[in-house]
This record gives structure tokens, C-alpha cells and sequence, in this order.
């Protein structure tokens, strides 16, 4: 979904395993990809790190010379001279962050610090670096080692440099691109840096660092902790400002008190870290009981890979072009050689909506297993994972190489190519994703083991240790008398059914004027929050025509304006629609409102107002609408919204007829999800009529 702040991805490898994070969190849900959101890493900046107020080249290096280190030392998250800095020793608001050269997040944030240092400039920020290259990542490692040597010949100026360019370089990271970016940065004996490359002399200033982090529970990059406050993620400018100026307010009310300011960064992040560690230490208990508990994942009907009749049933939701799903490919096979027959693995469906391969990926697959069987899904879904990085040209899906992974596999290319043009086996897939969100499993990798969750790429240990508890309860299950082919039903059947849809109350500030669409006394009403400007407003809208066909004269719509943060076109398309609104009643803002969901009209100025001449509308009073300082409805909207608990959209409140409260959807559902939930609300409805 699009949110308030930032539209970003998460991709996890695994509980207690090192991710790259682009969207922030408090305490981090450790998945693989995120089901949820869509976004691309944006390119660092280019300008100089230097603020418009420079710092002085002390505070540029971290130290000012009359002010001890020693309270930080032994501070919740220590600082030393050791560590390259921008900024004053005194300032009062200091920022650690953990960060890798080679994650795209990472050359993402490195833009807002350059942002955040120059709105706050050297006397009330500083910034402190610390390492924490991924495993994953092949040149994070080398890189660190190559910023600490700048670092430690040259001095704190020069490391932000090399780290600028780096970042600005992210995809020519190589030995001698260090070399080159050093001299560049400041130092002058290029020999030293690439022998000491060579030798690894930096590696121990790296693993210290990397320590911290495990220490410090960072579970990926960038992480920040601004005064002991976690930030996680490429989070945007106003995420840091808002936790900034929190702590500059803190630091005044210290100073006050008589806390010296070299002492304001060791309390304030004592105070912060208790907080922090205490939400882990919850998170982890929650993480524990989730450990054990089972959950009624249903087996049938999907593509499997061995018995029915398996002690273990692994149920996988997977997504064909999610590099987590292809990484953990090697694991599923290890596992299938361990165990043998005792172990059967289900295929689900889970294609995430910022992977545009993945879902033709699954019709490709899918026809092949009609056509052939599951022997042939199977085979074509080793094809594919097998050539993963393959599956794009650049933005464009590449439908032949698919083809061809299908033919190989035993499909007939016609069939197959029809699968993915017409999306044939849409409702099976639709119903899997639907199944996961039931389920809770918005993210892939994730699988249930009889039943037990397993999120993300674990290593081999994490699945046998699971699995051969699991084969002691099924040996036990059989001896007492269970049918091997009632097996896995009895070993899920006490477990957690499917969540029940989240319930919000109604807004009392929902406003009651806003575009309606459909019979205004149909049983259930949708009320959607949306954007003009959002891919994820855009991808929904096939599912709510198709709702309102089916449902004709029992389901409604209610469109309300929530144009996001960074969509600057967003407002004024919301003024827009309003005005042909006013001027020609509901038919003329559902065709406005198709044209701009449906990419025939564009969201800038010069097309609203193309749109507005060709549909012969007042220019008088739109231009008049559109220029206004003001805009009441969006605001109200916006209200209503955030009395509803949402935080983005496209979100929907799915209410009964005259009902305190309804059904609650965060992000652009599936049709199977909108239809199941409606159908849930038309039940209420009916109760409610004859009570």
C-alpha cells in the first residue's frame, strides 16, 4: 500500500539472520519480501555532504578537542573516537547508524543524512558510522574495510567522503575503485591503502562495529539510533525530524536541570535503549509462542511433492521471482533428501504485487500442472527458480523465456502463452494469496510445518529442528490409531483457523457528501480511501468493478480523497475530481475518477486540464477550484481516515447498513479477499434486519 511516509520493500532473510530494509520499523516482523508495499531504492544524492552552515573540520572529525569521550564510551550504544563522525561532540542530538555499502537502502538514507545535516547543521546533529555489512552482500564487507582505512589514514573528512562516493557509486564497488575513491577522498599514499586492503588491516575496526550491532539486536540496515531511539529503514526526512526535534526538546529540559552537555547523548540514550530493549524482549516472547503454535492451513488441492500420507507436510507460500523464495530453494532440497517419504511439500501461490514476473511465473506453472500433473509443475518451477535473475528485460516480463521453461517441462506453448495472457488460472492464484492473508503469511518465503510457522530463508537447522518434533508427535499420532491418510487433518485440527477480518469503528468524522457509486441503499458499504496518483489505488480498482457487477444493488462504493505524501500531482487531482463533481454530478467524477485509475488521463496539471476542455466543463470555475489555498473535503477525508486507523492507501472500511463499525482492509486486496469479507458484512447485515 502507499503510505503516509514511504513506499518501500523489506526483504529478510531470516529470524535472527541480517536483512536490507528499505521501510522503517520500531521493532522489525522478520520476513522475507513484504507482501504489502512497492517500492525501488532511489539513487543518493549527488550534492555535496558539506551543509550549507560547514562544520568545522573538529566537528567534521567527531572530536572537539576540550570535551572527553569518556561517558560515551560506556554509553547504551557506545561512541569512541574510533568511529568516523560528522558534527560536534556536543551536539545534542546524535544519530548511530549501521550501515552497508552495497544495500540500496543504505545509498537511499545516505541522502537524508545529507538532508538532516544540513536543516540542523553541525551544532545540534551529529552523525556517528558504524559498519554492518550483510553476508549476502559480496563487496559490503571489502567496502567497510576500505572506508575504515580511509578513516584511519586520513581522518573523519575523508571517510564521508570516500562513503559519499561509494554511495554515488554503488555499482562499481571493487578493489580498485577503493584505491581510486581514496585518493579522491584524501589519501595520499595509494600504495598503504590497497596493501593494507591486501592484508586485511582494517577487518578487526569492521568486526568491532558488526559486534555491536548483534549486541545491539540490529537485525538489518540501515538501522539508526538517534539518541538510543531505533529508526529502521530507508525512513524519509520527516521520520528523523519528528524523533529529532523530540530529543533536541528532551536535551533542552536537561541542560535546564544542570546535565552537562557532553553528558545529554549518554542519558538520553540510556533512557531510550531501556525502552527498545524491553519491546525485544516482549517481541521475542511473542516470537515464541508463535513457535509453537499450529495453525489449519489447508493441504488439498495444491501442487505437492510427495505422499499425502508424509508424517510432515511443509505447506510453502512462494513467489516465483523473489530472490529470498529462490535462495531457500537449496534447503527445500536438502531437507527432501533427508527425510524421504516422510516429508511432503505444498506449493501455495503467492505472488507479491512488486514482483511483475512472478504472477505470469505462476500461470506458466500452473498450466503446465493441468496439462501434465504435479510431476511437470514441479519440474517447471525448478526451471524457473533455476534462471530467477533471467525472468526480467529490464521493466519487461520475459514471456517467451517462460514459455519455453513450460514447453521444456512438457506444456504446450500455445497453452501456456494463453495462460499468462488471459490469466487463466487467476482464481486459483487469487485463493492462495487470499489463504495467506487469512493466515497472517504476507511475506515470502513463509511455510507451515503440520502446521507451525517458519518465516523467511532459514537455514537448513531452523526446518530440522521443527520438523523432527514434528516427527515424533505424527509417530505418536499413528500409534494411536490415526489413518496415515487422515494424518496431517488430525495433526492441524485443533489449530488456529483463519483469522477473523479486523473490525474499526465507523469515524464520527466520516464525511456524508463524498462520491457514491452504486444503489446508496445497498446492504454493505465500501468506503475506500484513495489516491489519484497511487499504482496501489490503480491495481485495486479491476477487483471493485468486478464487486459492485456481482454484488449489483447490494454493495456500494464511497470514494474518499487520501492523497499521500510524495505524490505531488496527488491533491491536485483530488480538487480535480471534486470540481466535476460539483459541476456535473456523480456520472462526471466516475468518469474522471475511471480515466485517471484507468491511465487514459494523466494526474499533471496540463492533462486535468485536457480532461476538463474535452468534457466541456466550466475552465472559469475548475482553474478557480484547482488554485485555491484550500481544500476542505481532502482534509476531512483525511480525518475520517485517521480516525479509522489508517495510515495510507488505498484502505477500505466495509460496513453493514447503519452498523457502529466495520470491516477493516489496509493496502490493495484480491478480488477472493474483497469478496470473502463483503460476504461477511452481508451476513451482519441480514442479522442485523432480523433482530
Amino acid at each position: 500500500m502507499g503510505s503516509l511516509w514511504a513506499t518501500a520493500a523489506i526483504h529478510v532473510i531470516g529470524k535472527g539472520m541480517k536483512f536490507c530494509a528499505a521501510i522503517g520499523l520500531v521493532l522489525v516482523s522478520l520476513v522475507a519480501c513484504h507482501a504489502t508495499v512497492a517500492g525501488q531504492p532511489a539513487s543518493p544524492s549527488s550534492s555535496n555532504r558539506t551543509p550549507a552552515s560547514s562544520p568545522s573540520s573538529d566537528a567534521r572529525a567527531g572530536a572537539t578537542p576540550a570535551v572527553s569521550f569518556s561517558s560515551e564510551l560506556d554509553a547504551a550504544v557506545p561512541i569512541s573516537p574510533a568511529n568516523p563522525t560528522w558534527g560536534s561532540r556536543t551536539a545534542p542530538v546524535t544519530i548511530v547508524e549501521f550501515a552497508d555499502f552495497q544495500c540500496p537502502f543504505c545509498a537511499r538514507a545516505a541522502s537524508v543524512m545529507q538532508d538532516l545535516e544540513a536543516t540542523y547543521g553541525p551544532d545540534k546533529l551529529r552523525v556517528v558510522w558504524k559498519n554492518a555489512p550483510l553476508p549476502f552482500h559480496a563487496n559490503a564487507l571489502p567496502a567497510a574495510e576500505a572506508g575504515m582505512g580511509v578513516f584511519a589514514m586520513a581522518g573523519s573528512d575523508a571517510f564521508w567522503k570516500f562513503h559519499d562516493l561509494a554511495f554515488q557509486n554503488q555499482d562499481a564497488l571493487s578493489r580498485d575503485a577503493y584505491v581510486k575513491w581514496a585518493a579522491q577522498a584524501g589519501v595520499r599514499d595509494g600504495v598503504a591503502i590497497a596493501t593494507g586492503l591486501d592484508a586485511h588491516r582494517w577487518a578487526s575496526a569492521v568486526t568491532r562495529d558488526t559486534a555491536e550491532a548483534d549486541t545491539l539486536k540490529v537485525d538489518g540496515v540501515p538501522a539508526f539510533f538517534v539518541n538510543g531511539s531505533i529508526l529502521v529503514g530507508a525512513q524519509p526526512v520527516s521520520a528523523f525530524k519528528t524523533v529529532i526535534d523530540r530529543e533536541l526538546d528532551r536535551a533542552h529540559t536537561l541542560v535546564l536541570s544542570g546535565l552537562a552537555p557532553d553528558r545529554i547523548y549518554a542519558r538520553a540514550a540510556a533512557e531510550n535503549m531501556a525502552a527498545y530493549l524491553a519491546a525485544r524482549a516482549k517481541e521475542e516472547e511473542e516470537e515464541q509462542a508463535a513457535d509453537a503454535a499450529v495453525y489449519r492451513v489447508p493441504a488439498v488441492t495444491a501442487p505437492s511433492r510427495g505422499s499425502p500420507a508424509a508424517l510432515v507436510t511443509l505447506i510453502e507460500f512462494s513467489d516465483f521471482q523473489c530472490p529470498f523464495c529462490a535462495r531457500v530453494e537449496p534447503t527445500l532440497k536438502a531437507l527432501r533428501d533427508k527425510y524421504g517419504d516422510a516429508l511432503r511439500l505444498v506449493w501455495k501461490n503467492e505472488p507479491l504485487p512488486f514482483h511483475p514476473a512472478a504472477e505470469p511465473a505462476a500461470e506458466a506453472a500452473l498450466e503446465v500442472r493441468a496439462e501434465k500433473g504435479d510431476a511437470a509443475f514441479w519440474d517447471v518451477h525448478d526451471r524457473i527458480f533455476a534462471r530467477r535473475d533471467d525472468l526480467m528485460h529490464g521493466a519487461t516480463v520475459d514471456v517467451q523465456a517462460l514459455v519455453r521453461d513450460a514447453v521444456e517441462a512438457g506444456g504446450r506453448a500455445d497453452g501456456v502463452r494463453n495462460a499468462i495472457v488471459n490469466r487463466t488460472h487467476a482464481a486459483e492464484i487469487e485463493a492462495d494469496v487470499d489463504l495467506a492473508d487469512q493466515f497472517s503469511a504476507d511475506g515470502t518465503p513463509q511455510f507451515f510445518i503440520n502446521g507451525r510457522r517458519l518465516i523467511g530463508a532459514q537455514p537448513e537447522e531452523a526446518f530440522v529442528r521443527l520438523i523432527d518434533e514434528e516427527l515424533v508427535r505424527a509417530r505418536a499420532a499413528l500409534a494411536a490409531g490415526v489413518k496415515p491418510a487422515d494424518l496431517y487433518a488430525t495433526l492441524v485440527k485443533d489449530g488456529k483457523g483463519p483469522a477473523d477480518p479486523e473490525q474499526r469503528s465507523v469515524p464520527a468524522s466520516l464525511p456524508v457528501d463524498d462520491p457514491v457509486r452504486g444503489d446508496p441503499k445497498a446492504k454493505v458499504t465500501v468506503h475506500e480511501w484513495c489516491d489519484f496518483q497511487d499504482e496501489s489505488c490503480a491495481r485495486v480498482e479491476p477487483a471493485l468493478v468486478r464487486l459492485l457487477s456481482e454484488y449489483r444493488g447490494r454493495v456500494n462504493l464511497v470514494w474518499h480523497d487520501l492523497p499521500l505524501q510524495g505524490h505531488g500531482d496527488a491533491p491536485l487531482a483530488a480538487r480535480a475530481g471534486r470540481q466535476a463533481l460539483s459541476q456535473r454530478g456523480p456520472a462526471a467524477f466516475w468518469s474522471f475518477h475511471d480515466a485517471l485509475l484507468g491511465g487514459t488521463a494523466g494526474v499533471d496539471r496540463a492533462a486535468l486540464d485536457k480532461w476538463a476542455r474535452a468534457n466541456h466543463l466550466d475552465l472559469t470555475a475548475w482553474h478557480g477550484a484547482l488554485d485555491a489555498p484550500t481544500f476542505g473535503p481532502t482534509v476531512a477525508s483525511a480525518r475520517a481516515a485517521e480516525q479509522a486507523g489508517f495510515e495510507g492507501a488505498p484502505a477500505f472500511l466495509i460496513v453493514p447498513t447503519d452498523a457502529p463499525s466495520g470491516y477493516a482492509i489496509a493496502g490493495a486486496p484480491s478480488y477472493t479477499k474483497l469478496h470473502r469479507i463483503v460476504e461477511r458484512a452481508l451476513v451482519d447485515a441480514g442479522q442485523a434486519r432480523s433482530l
